[in-house]
């Protein structure tokens, strides 16, 4: 792993151009309600710099809600996802997009004689620092690298046999999938590697109806949670989808 790897478990930051743009588009809009002449002319267009402490505020204030959830909201985050399965020690999960294993090791941590297997395609858009070098050594920091398995492949299609996994967890990773179809053909891989009375659940910011209209639609019972405004931002909404017995 080399001296230059953390000693600490680090699950990076969530979308890290986004936070970046809030934060110095924000501090960009505060100098010039701060430093700017009281009123400026663009063309045929009077501007009263006072007016750019609105998008400021509004802005900057949206970047310090994204910064709260990824230092401590994702992991309270994740724990109100885990605690919504009652686990027993001995399932198989899968982690759809694990990113670098932050549901991954919660999961990993609820269980005894049971295994826990993470796909991604390991995105830096998506999540700063992401690689699977550094969800290994995640995994190895948080002692849970003997019940974790790492693979590198897409969600729309799995290399798993049909019900192979009791539990299947994902969080801000769908979204990622552009195309409503290849979305949809994602989904509909999850609920062939579910096992009958296995449990998926889903966390997204958009989509989220989407996903639960084409899991009741592929004979899941399906409960939506509602978006906790307080550790998550954006606000983020679970969906809860129960396999029947066959």
């Amino acid at each position: 792993m080399g001296d230059s790897m953390p000693t600490k478990p680090d699950y990076g930051v969530d979308a890290p151009n986004v936070l970046r743009n809030l934060l110095l588009f924000g501090a960009l809009c505060l100098a010039v309600a701060v430093f700017s002449p009281p009123r400026m002319h663009l063309g045929p267009v009077s501007l009263v710099s006072r007016s750019f402490y609105w998008p400021a505020g509004f802005l900057l204030g949206e970047g310090l809600l994204f910064l709260l959830y990824v230092k401590v909201g994702k992991l309270r985050h994740r724990d109100r996802m885990l605690a919504l399965y009652p686990w027993r020690g001995d399932e198989q999960v899968l982690d759809v997009g694990c990113g670098r294993g932050l549901l991954l090791v919660g999961a990993a941590k609820r269980l005894t004689t049971g295994h826990a297997t993470g796909i991604d395609i390991w995105s830096n858009v998506d999540l700063g620092g992401n690689s699977v070098e550094a969800t290994r050594h995640n995994l190895q920091l948080e002692g849970v690298a003997g019940r974790c398995t790492l693979v590198s492949e897409g969600a729309q299609k799995m290399s798993f046999a049909d019900g192979t996994f009791d539990v299947i967890v994902s969080n801000l990773c769908l979204h990622n999938i552009y195309e409503r179809a290849t979305r949809d053909q994602a989904l509909s891989e999850i609920v062939r590697v579910l096992k009958p009375s296995g449990t998926a659940i889903l966390s997204d910011y958009k989509h989220t109806r989407e996903y639960t209209d084409q899991l009741r639609h592929a004979g899941l019972q399906v409960e939506r949670k509602t978006a906790n405004w307080l550790t998550t931002f954006p606000p983020l909404t679970i969906v809860v989808a129960s396999k029947p017995l066959l």
